[in-house]
């Protein structure tokens, strides 16, 4: 029998205020959390699908005393953490690299402290990143990158992202590059390195979308198809694996809280694009999603994504 080929599955773990943050809302200050709800639910549907992933976490969740109970019950049932930045703030590229080297220390300590793992993995918030950050994760051993989303269709989510926002014009600005550019559809899909101005260098894993037509599969975009036509998303999705496979792409496959729970346990966010679709039936599509990934491919972390690809 053939032995399968490898995909990581990752989840960035986004609270209820770094959603109301980068959407504009009043409150997100307060830092309001939804992980009693949504940590216990997800991690019960992965142990249903005997599945193991790599988590990113947010260092300012790690700090926040009533979050810590749930961040550490995801290293404990046997998860990988990595890290997702400690201020969420999805214009990295903009800051200092003494801004950016407070950033990833102050998260490395606050995840640590919580989770009982040191991170090798790092994901930017709206996949924001910089040379300067590359290095500054290099310096600290990181094994890996997780920011780059290959795909030309960045500012059409973006210019959509803004028109359902509350976003100020200074805050639009701030968030100018969110989820690309245009040129990001020319990235490698594959993992490669990247050459840093240290004469270092540091492996990217971007996150797959379909290669030669870089459109996005995850799953935030398979259950906005689901929502037009079940047929229509098993489709998409097959086609995705079936171009990955002939391009021997390895997929990196990104999730979201509010991709896999709904607006009637999370009515906090009842607003949010997807969260009318009730938790249930997020729940048949993700099931379903894994279950194909698992028929083609080894479902693994990120770390052991990354492995394979180290020379």
């Amino acid at each position: 029998m053939k032995k399968k080929k490898i995909a990581s599955i990752s989840l960035d773990l986004d609270n209820q205020w770094s959603y109301m943050k980068i959407h504009g809302d009043e409150g997100w200050e307060s830092y309001p959390s939804y992980f009693e709800i949504f940590v216990p639910y997800v991690l019960d549907l992965l142990d249903e699908l005997e599945l193991k992933i790599t988590v990113f976490i947010v260092g300012k969740d790690a700090v926040d005393e009533k979050n810590v109970k749930y961040l550490k019950m995801i290293s404990e049932r046997g998860h990988e953490i990595g890290n997702h930045s400690f201020k969420h703030e999805s214009w990295l590229q903009k800051y200092s690299r003494k801004e950016l080297e407070e950033e990833i220390d102050t998260a490395i300590e606050a995840i640590n402290k919580a989770t009982g793992q040191q991170p090798n993995g790092f994901r930017g918030p709206g996949f924001s990143w910089s040379m300067d950050l590359l290095e500054v994760l290099e310096e600290r051993g990181y094994m890996y990158d997780a920011s780059t989303l290959p795909t030309y269709i960045g500012p059409l989510a973006r210019m959509y992202y803004f028109w359902k926002s509350d976003l100020s014009k200074k805050e639009k600005k701030e968030r100018g590059e969110l989820f690309g550019t245009f040129k990001d559809g020319l990235r490698k899909l594959k993992p490669y390195y990247h050459k840093l101005p240290n004469g270092k260098k540091i492996l990217e894993i971007p996150v797959t979308t379909i290669p030669v037509i870089k459109i996005p599969f995850h799953l935030s975009y398979l259950l906005y198809l689901s929502g037009i036509s079940k047929f229509l998303m098993k489709f998409y999705l097959g086609f995705a694996i079936f171009m990955c496979k002939i391009t021997n792409t390895t997929p990196s496959f990104l999730l979201h809280p509010l991709d896999v729970i709904g607006g009637d346990q999370i009515t906090q966010l009842a607003f949010f694009p997807g969260m009318n679709i009730e938790s249930e039936k997020k729940a048949e599509v993700f099931k379903y999603v894994i279950n194909l990934l698992k028929k083609h491919y080894d479902l693994s972390f990120m770390s052991t994504h990354a492995e394979r690809h180290l020379n």
